[in-house]
Formats: C-alpha cells, sequence, structure tokens
C-alpha cells in the first residue's frame, strides 16, 4: 500500500483550520494579533521579496527566446482582447447574480456593524486625480529602479519586454546577459521552492489574526451575499471558465488539479501575489511556453481580475439594494462601463476592489458609505476572489498558448499525470 505523503496542500490545510481555531478561541483578544501578525507580515513579505526578480528574469528570457516584435504585439494584443472579453463576462455575471439573488433587500442596517474605509478613500482620491489615459502613460516607467523598487508591475513588464528584445537583437553579445537572468530565474524559483516550506505557518497566522478581530457571528447578518458571493463564484469557475477551457480543448478540473496547492494557499492568505511564482513554474511544466507563461500572468495580474470585477460589480448591486435605490438597465449598463475603464486604470492598488467600488458607485448614485458595512467580512470575500483571479489567470496561459499553435499537449498530459500520481 502507498504511503500518503503530507503534502504542502494538507500542511497549509492544517494551518488554516489551527488559525480558525484560535482566532475563533481568542476572538478580540489582542495578544492574537501581537504575536501572530509578525508572522503572517513576515510571510507576504517574502513572497513580495521574490516576485520582481522573478518577473523581471523570466520576461527577458521569454522575450528573448521569442526574438520578435511582430510576434510578440501579435500575442500582445491577442492576451489583451481576451482579458477584456473575460473581466466584461465576470461584471456581467456579477450584475446578474445581484439581480437575481437580491442579496442587500431586507437587511437592517440598525444592526450592521460599520468598518474602517478611510485608507480606501484615501487611495481613491490619489487615483481620482488620474485619468484613463495616464494609467498608459505611466506604464512607461521614467525611472526603472522607481518601479523596481514600487513594484509597479506594468511598467516592469514594458521594460522587461524592451530589454529582452535588445538582447535579442545583438545576438552573440546578448548570451552573457541571458545566461546571468537564467541563473536569477533558477536561483529565485530555488528560493520560492524554500519560502513555501514557511507558507502552512504564514497561512495560520494571517486567518488566526482575521478569525480574531471580526468573530464569526459578524458574518451572520451578511450571510446571504458571503453565500451570493461564494456560489457565484463558483458559477463562474465551473461554467464560464469551464467553458473557455473545454473550447480551448482542455479542462478547468485540471488547472485546478495542477494548481491545489497554490489555490490553497490563495485562499488562505486572499493574495495573488503568494503564488505568482509557483502558477509561473508550474504552468511551464503543463505545457505552456516559457515567453507565453512570462508575458500572460504577469500582465493578467493587472488586467485580468476576473473575481474582483465579479465581486466588484455584485457588491455595487448589493449596496443599491441595502439603501433601496432601484438602478435601471440604462444605470447598471452605466456601472458596467465604469468598471470595465477603473478596474484597469488602477490595477496593482492595495485593496484595489475596494478602491475600485469607491470610485465608480458615484457614477450611479449609489452612497459610498454602503461599503462600510461590508468593510468588516471584505478579507472572507476577498479570499473567494483571489481563487477567482488565480484560476483566470492560469487558464489565460493555456488559452494563449493553444491559440498561438504553441502548446505541447504531450508535456501537458505528462505532467498532469505525475500530478495525478503524486496526490
Amino acid at each position: 500500500m502507498k504511503k500518503r505523503k503530507f503534502g504542502l496542500a494538507y500542511q497549509i490545510l492544517v494551518g488554516l483550520v489551527l488559525g480558525i481555531t484560535v482566532g475563533a478561541i481568542f476572538y478580540g483578544n489582542p495578544a492574537v494579533e501581537t504575536f501572530l501578525k509578525p508572522i503572517g507580515d513576515i510571510f507576504i513579505r517574502l513572497i513580495k521579496m521574490i516576485v520582481v526578480p522573478i518577473v523581471i528574469s523570466t520576461i527577458i528570457l521569454g522575450v528573448a527566446g521569442t526574438g520578435d516584435m511582430k510576434k510578440l504585439g501579435k500575442l500582445g494584443g491577442k492576451t489583451i482582447l481576451y482579458f477584456e472579453i473575460v473581466t466584461t463576462i465576470a461584471i456581467i455575471v456579477g450584475l446578474l447574480a445581484a439581480n437575481i439573488v437580491k442579496p442587500g433587500e431586507g437587511i437592517d442596517m440598525e444592526n450592521l456593524a460599520k468598518g474602517n474605509i478611510d485608507q480606501y478613500v484615501q487611495t481613491t482620491e490619489e487615483v481620482a486625480s488620474h485619468s484613463f489615459a495616464d494609467t498608459f502613460v505611466n506604464i512607461v516607467p521614467s525611472n526603472i529602479i522607481d518601479a523596481l523598487a514600487k513594484g509597479d508591475m506594468l511598467a516592469i513588464i514594458f521594460f522587461a519586454v524592451l530589454f529582452g528584445l535588445g538582447v535579442a537583437a545583438i545576438g552573440e553579445k546578448g548570451k552573457p546577459v541571458l545566461a546571468f537572468f537564467q541563473g536569477t530565474a533558477d536561483a529565485m524559483f530555488y528560493v520560492t521552492n524554500q519560502i513555501m516550506k514557511f507558507a502552512p505557518f504564514g497561512v495560520f497566522a494571517l486567518i488566526g489574526v482575521t478569525v480574531s478581530k471580526f468573530g464569526v457571528e459578524s458574518l451572520i447578518p451578511l450571510g446571504k451575499l458571503l453565500i451570493c458571493v461564494y456560489a457565484t463564484m463558483l458559477f463562474f469557475i465551473v461554467v464560464v471558465l469551464g467553458a473557455i477551457a473545454k473550447m480551448a480543448g482542455t479542462s478547468v478540473f485540471h488547472v485546478i488539479k495542477i494548481l491545489k496547492d497554490e489555490l490553497l494557499l490563495a485562499y488562505s492568505t486572499a493574495s495573488s501575489e503568494t503564488v505568482l511564482p509557483k502558477i509561473m513554474e508550474k504552468m511551464e511544466k503543463f505545457g505552456c511556453p516559457k515567453d507565453v507563461v512570462s508575458f500572460v500572468i504577469p500582465t493578467g495580474y493587472s488586467f485580468n481580475l476576473d473575481g474582483s470585477t465579479l465581486y466588484q460589480a455584485l457588491a455595487a448591486i448589493f449596496i443599491a439594494q441595502m439603501y433601496g435605490i432601484d438602478l435601471s438597465i440604462m444605470q447598471q449598463i452605466t456601472l458596467m462601463l465604469v468598471l470595465m475603464v477603473t478596474s484597469k486604470g488602477i490595477a496593482g492598488v492595495p485593496g484595489v476592489s475596494f478602491v475600485v467600488l469607491l470610485a465608480t458607485l458615484g457614477s450611479v448614485g449609489i452612497p459610498l458609505e454602503g461599503l462600510a458595512f461590508i468593510a468588516g467580512i471584505d478579507r472572507i470575500l476577498d479570499m473567494a476572489r483571489t481563487v477567482v483571479n488565480v484560476i483566470g489567470n492560469s487558464l489565460a496561459v493555456v488559452v494563449m498558448s493553444k491559440w498561438e499553435g504553441r502548446f505541447d499537449s504531450a508535456k501537458g498530459e505528462k505532467y498532469l499525470q505525475s500530478v495525478k500520481e503524486a496526490s
């Protein structure tokens, strides 16, 4: 009989359960945050520390491997088009779910606790001064060192693509540069694997602090919203992403199977960044070309936030229903169009879903203070939308690889089989 390996997914699950237990037992006790928060913060910082070196080295290697501006431009155009279509579908699904289920009706606002949204209001005011055109201007970094320090992903991608094309153009002279970035990528993936050993402790600390702060009872008044969001996210994964995967000649469940450790980690930490390096590594093993993986996944982190856009649409209608505001079809179309713009325009901003909602609600006359009522359970909702974001981006790489006619099916089947045997 084969001995069952206690893999990373099971370790993270144990950390998650223990974190919830400790948080529930010591609800309202500030000691939980005092002792556990530093552990969670260290884990998140370790991940953030490795993301930029991995993204920049893999993009340069991928682009230099392609070496063709026309080919890369074609991939970029297809990728942005795909992202726009899928995120628009996500917004429509969110609007439909809110209109059908009506999670905001019948809620007594007198009994709801208000969360603090001041930090998001401040960020929204900073963002509001930037136009949509400014977003495209800011993609071009004036100082790449500054962009690297801030972790400005779009600016980093832009520089890395140009640098990779430059390395490809100089031929033999560029080989030492490629060898350096190949070594950097290999070393950083090794570091990633070491950091992942700390993941169960990070998950335990992060979820423990969260539960001790809001308590399980705070979920009950907004239970309908919680169930609606989770059910809609599940519908989007199985039906929408499932249909896209089927059209591309694969299965969304294959992607989920391959990324089970990463999805559990993303869910527990409510952070897509924590799994970016491992997703890139695994999707390449699944049969996607290095240059497609290194371009599509980092770009998707800014332009393909399916879970976030779905949630923003649903939450906007929820707040309107809570205040008894009946939005017309035209107002909902306006809401959809504004979301399509704002969700792209401020990609990478911390608390992006809240910031986008604050920037959007006013356009259709929904009171901004309504967000304070859902701030308390936002972390639980964020966990679900993070999973959808990760699955959506991972599937996008497969779709783009197939669209380009460069997906290695034999390699994918072999890797999927090895994953099944290992689990």
